[in-house]
């Protein structure tokens, strides 16, 4: 089956559900500014904001792909598997908010990089049917390229990690609305 005709790449369905990365979106700039707001030294609190983060993107990715599937398409999978590691990643934040430093810097990288890479993955696919697009893949690069810095420099991701992925969430939210804008327009 062509990668281009699986229905979450269909022009028609984009065009339907541009609302879907607005969201998305929105919940990153929300997510950015709550990070820009408290304190470096609250990473405990840092930690159940990421963790509602990732399980409300993952939940909302998930119910996409589930709601708007179509039977014999093949590709939904993907998307489901992209939400299920937001899920994860959510639930292990919420049940351990006492992880180390190190550990809290790999798990968001861990999150970044998988997210980037279905992103990307997706933007590929939505080339073919929206050409010039390029808000979901400069979104995906920026998830890897910070989730593979965070993974080089866990230590030092505490603190700065607080204002690397919030500047991360601005952009990559900002893409997303640009995404949804331009596919409400088309």
């Amino acid at each position: 089956m062509d990668i281009s005709s699986a229905p979450l790449a269909s022009p028609t369905y984009l065009r339907t559900h541009w609302w879907v990365p607005l969201v998305r979106g929105l919940l990153a700039i929300v997510f950015g500014i709550v990070l820009f707001a408290l304190p470096i030294t609250a990473v405990f609190t840092f930690v159940i904001i990421f963790g509602a983060f990732a399980f409300a993107d993952g939940a909302m990715t998930i119910v996409q792909a589930l709601r708007f599937a179509q039977p014999g398409s093949g590709r939904w999978w993907v998307t489901i598997a992209q939400g299920a590691v937001g899920i994860v990643i959510g639930v292990i934040a919420f049940v351990y908010p006492g992880l180390t430093a190190t550990t809290l810097g790999l798990l968001i990288a861990l999150w970044a990089v998988v997210t980037g890479i279905f992103e990307i993955s997706t933007a590929i696919r939505l080339r073919r049917s929206l050409p010039n697009e390029l808000f979901l893949i400069i979104a995906g690069v920026l998830s890897v390229a910070v989730g593979l810095l965070l993974a080089v420099f866990p230590l030092g991701a505490v603190i700065g990690a607080i204002y690397l992925i919030a500047i991360y969430a601005f952009v990559s939210g900002f893409a997303l609305i640009g995404l949804a804008f331009r596919l409400r327009r088309s």
